[in-house]
């Protein structure tokens, strides 16, 4: 119980929640927001060397750190708080009153630790074989001959492509004498010209291949020793991790313990994720069990400077996530009452979207926030089936682009095929105008611009999109200020490409405007919506060929 952080409050004031946070989309009650106010005291007060990026100058890597609190009530009743950090923290899995980790790989003299330092091993002798100087020598003489009988094998190819040209012509001009004797004659010394020069080719080909040979047996020497060193760092590295994997054992509140390898083998990606076990939800709820905590609720916040490629403020609260921790809460959370998921609720329930303009062949509607385009997995009500009921004798696919479930504002959908191929078209080469209206919560450095960041989707954490120069979509979106006002800002929003979330997050990345929009509960914070509109909209109608244009007030 040494990691018990008991909680001042007047209990009697205190209304307790009914049911325990559900981890992947809450908002933390007054309790947790106590709890994670003291810890944050707790973290400026400690003299780690951990650089979180948040001290100018400070020498290491700088590493930001997700840090959770569990409201919990011991046995005698006493309502307190247990806190926990993921990963490790200045290398070390330990730090006074925040609860261990389920499983120490770092403990000294660990079969962990014993075969790290083999396979380390391993690493070292790979890499001082591959920085001898024999190695070197015998790799660059393979491949300095390799390359130069490359060249001169291709250099005798497109010889003997000239010379087979030569004689395609000869045997032509021959026919062209209408002698039937020379044109023979001609034909047979050509074909043993051919002949002599492929096998010329071939006995030249053997000669160099033999001269290669001699440079790659030698190369091969030391090829051989480095692959059975990676062959046996691999499959040492396998045993190890499958080993790992049945060390982490995690209990739920009713005593059933499961392996980290047992939990993950009924999910699709039957291998746990990097890292699966070391996040702050398993840890705190582990120590909760061992230890007869009942738990309250829970809330995770980030401590550090913003990774460059996800959006993570300092101090911000952020939900567990997905890849790592959603197999072993369910299980550790098994027999808990716990609050539901507000994603598997349908939000655009009691809601109507207005048709702004509609003729034979397209539907302009204004769709309201928190109202699906399309059936989502769990939800079918969306925009889609609503139309395709309103239109049942409608042809093709209806939806021609989509707006995010949060974002409201103006849509267009094709009631024909051909009107469905030639909008969206004009949506593949980028000749829509589309104007969004956006409110950020605080202030730009600049009053205009263009974002330029590339995304892809956060595989470890879905929906959530990252930026990515290696695999990133292009993203780009153009922006002016509207007005400032309440140190918020109103701004327009231009997008020149269609990517998920994107205008999200340019506006809440740090290397975008650094300034999230109003309501939004992935990059930012919740509001009574995602104050994103789009506003304006303008196309070539399928069937006229003229330009149409729609506006759309924000209402916000």
């Amino acid at each position: 119980m040494e990691c018990f952080i008991p909680l001042e409050v007047n209990e009697k004031s205190i209304v307790l929640p009914k049911t325990f946070t559900y981890p992947f989309y809450y908002q933390p009650d007054e309790l947790a927001k106590l709890a994670v106010s003291d810890l944050q005291k707790r973290i400026e007060s400690q003299n780690w060397e951990h650089n979180f990026g948040l001290i100018p100058n400070q020498k290491g890597l700088v590493i930001g750190k997700m840090f959770g609190v569990l409201i919990v009530k011991s046995k005698n009743g006493t309502l307190g708080y247990l806190a926990a950090f993921s990963g490790k923290v200045a290398e070390s899995n330990h730090h006074d009153s925040f609860v261990p980790p389920v499983f120490d790989m770092l403990k000294k003299n660990s079969f962990f630790k014993k075969e790290e330092a083999v396979i380390n091993n391993i690493n070292y002798q790979i890499e001082a074989i591959e920085n001898s100087v024999a190695y070197l020598k015998a790799k660059s003489q393979f491949l300095t001959k390799k390359q130069k009988i490359e060249t001169k094998l291709k250099a005798r190819r497109v010889e003997l492509k000239t010379l087979k040209k030569e004689r395609k012509t000869r045997k032509a001009e021959a026919l062209k004498t209408n002698n039937e004797t020379f044109f023979n004659q001609v034909t047979e010394q050509l074909k043993k010209e051919s002949l002599s020069q492929q096998v010329f080719y071939k006995v030249l080909t053997r000669r160099w291949q033999t001269i290669l040979n001699h440079y790659e047996k030698e190369y091969a020497v030391y090829t051989r020793q480095i692959d059975a060193l990676k062959d046996d760092r691999k499959e040492r590295s396998a045993r190890l991790q499958d080993k790992l994997f049945e060390q982490y054992t995690f209990k739920n509140i009713n005593g059933i313990s499961k392996s980290l390898k047992h939990i993950f083998e009924a999910k699709i990606f039957k291998t746990p994720a990097a890292g699966a076990g070391e996040c702050a939800a398993p840890k705190l709820l582990q120590y909760a069990f061992i230890n007869s905590l009942t738990p309250i609720s829970m809330a995770e916040f980030w401590w550090g400077a913003s990774p460059k490629s996800q959006i993570r403020k300092h101090k911000a609260y952020y939900p567990a996530c997905r890849s790592k921790c959603e197999p072993i809460l369910s299980h550790m959370l098994e027999g808990m009452s716990v609050a539901p998921n507000p994603m598997s609720e349908n939000p655009a329930e009691g809601k109507k979207f207005e048709i702004v303009y509609e003729d034979a062949a397209i539907i302009v509607i204004n769709k309201p926030a928190e109202f699906l385009s399309v059936p989502g997995k769990n939800i079918s009500d969306s925009v889609y089936t609503r139309v395709k009921a309103m239109y049942p004798e409608a042809e093709g696919p209806l939806i021609v682009h989509r707006l995010d479930m949060s974002t409201s504002g103006l849509m267009v959908l094709a009631k024909t095929k051909s009107a469905h191929q030639f909008i969206q078209q004009q949506f593949i080469n980028k000749t829509v105008q589309k104007r969004y209206t956006a409110l950020l919560n605080g202030i730009p450095k600049l009053k205009e611009g263009e974002i330029n960041l590339p995304l892809r989707v956060d595989l470890d954490n879905r929906p959530m999109q990252l930026v990515c120069y290696e695999h990133g979509k292009t993203a780009i979106t153009k922006w002016k200020i509207a007005e400032i006002k309440n140190n918020k800002t109103r701004v327009h929003f231009y997008p020149i490409t269609g990517r998920t979330h994107q205008l999200r997050m340019h506006a809440a990345h740090q290397m975008g405007l650094n300034c999230p929009i109003v309501g939004d509960d992935l990059y930012g914070e919740v509001s009574n919506r995602l104050h994103l509109h789009a506003g304006y909209l303008q196309i070539i109608h399928p069937v006229k060929k003229t330009y149409i244009e729609f506006t759309s007030e924000a209402d916000f």
